[in-house]
């Protein structure tokens, strides 16, 4: 029952919720963890850069159909999905909460879990790497740029803006880049030292949404939502990830991959990024409240952690009885063989040869 136990650091997330709406930030104090919050999320896509070495990128690139569908599936499908989400009326899903909802689709894949539940469920690693990589680097463009279009478009006012864009680069690409550039030198260092750096990933995820939920609470967002269009939320998450995997699962196999890259796009494709997507969400929405944006994002979290869990465990199932029932099939002939030195001859064929 423990993986569909919410993990440690979802209930960090729910006990950060909980303070800010207990002891909400604000004011000049507001101000200076906002600071914070950006140098902390500035460190984080450093250290993102510094450890993405470029020999597993080049290796990974020679796979393109693979690397095609899972960016198709990840800023194609997902956003294809997430306006066709817009058709449900505002009494059920509100305005603030399906622009949430409509950030998650375009957001890139995750890194840590895609990767995880790949090795995991057997399947091809090193082309999940670059995949999941290739997608966080990709979505510092592609993100901003959907998320302008598909608001214009739809009507919900915004539109492409030019110091959004600013905003990704100076916090997210530009640390990242830098980062890139002294991977030879620190690289290593830094991925030996992964427990250390941990809490720098988680850290400035929580600085994020606590300084987000505080200015949310102060601005009455518990006022504006129910329980029940919490649950909606949850439901179109459910409803959101469940079209995508079998959309990928059976997709992949259709169009031909091998076992092993249908697990790599399984996982890949269907995953959004919170790492990425709160701070994202910070310079893309500079100067509003995003507690509301960032909700369904976080329930989706969780939900596509307990549901991959799953699948990558019965993955793994199947496969270590596919290569048994290779091994047993294999074997059965060498057993049932029986050597030419092994024949009885009878004696009177022993005699002639005599």
């Amino acid at each position: 029952m423990s993986r569909f136990l919410p993990d440690r650091f979802t209930m960090m997330l729910v006990a950060t919720v909980i303070i800010a709406s207990l002891l909400p930030v604000s004011g000049e104090l507001a101000d200076c963890f906002g600071i914070a919050t950006k140098c902390a999320i500035a460190l984080l896509f450093f250290l993102h850069g510094a450890r993405l070495s470029r020999d597993v990128v080049i290796a990974g690139v020679l796979h393109w159909r693979l690397h095609l569908v899972i960016l198709l599936v990840t800023f194609g499908l997902f956003p294809l999905l997430g306006v066709a989400l817009g058709y449900i009326p505002q009494e059920i899903l509100p305005a603030p909460l399906y622009m949430g909802v409509l950030f998650l689709c375009v957001l890139p894949s995750t890194v840590q879990s895609s990767i995880a539940f790949t090795s995991m469920a057997g399947g091809n690693v090193p082309a999940a790497v670059c995949a999941a990589s290739a997608s966080n680097i990709l979505g510092m463009f592609l993100t901003p740029v959907l998320v302008g279009f598909l608001l214009t478009v739809g009507g919900h006012g915004g539109g492409f803006s030019l110091d959004a864009f600013l905003q990704i680069f100076l916090q997210l690409l530009l640390p990242f880049i830098l980062g890139q550039l002294l991977q030879p030198w620190i690289g290593d260092w830094i991925r030996a030292r992964k427990s250390l750096l941990a809490p720098v990933d988680r850290g400035s995820i929580l600085m994020v949404v606590y300084l987000a939920f505080s200015e949310a609470v102060v601005e009455g967002i518990w006022n504006q939502f129910t329980l029940r269009d919490i649950g909606v939320v949850i439901g179109i998450d459910i409803l959101l990830l469940a079209t995508v995997l079998v959309i990928t699962m059976f997709g992949s196999r259709l169009v031909g991959f091998k076992k092993e890259d249908e697990i790599t796009i399984t996982f890949c494709g269907s995953k959004k990024s919170l790492a990425s997507g709160v701070p994202m969400a910070g310079a893309i929405f500079a100067g509003q409240s995003i507690g509301a944006m960032v909700l369904p994002l976080m329930l989706f979290h969780q939900i596509q952690l307990m549901a991959c869990a799953v699948i990558a465990q019965r993955y793994a199932r199947k496969t270590q009885a596919d290569e048994k029932a290779k091994a047993v099939t294999k074997a059965k002939p060498e057993e049932t063989a029986t050597p030419a030195e092994a024949v009885v001859l009878p004696e009177q064929t022993k005699t002639a040869l005599q």
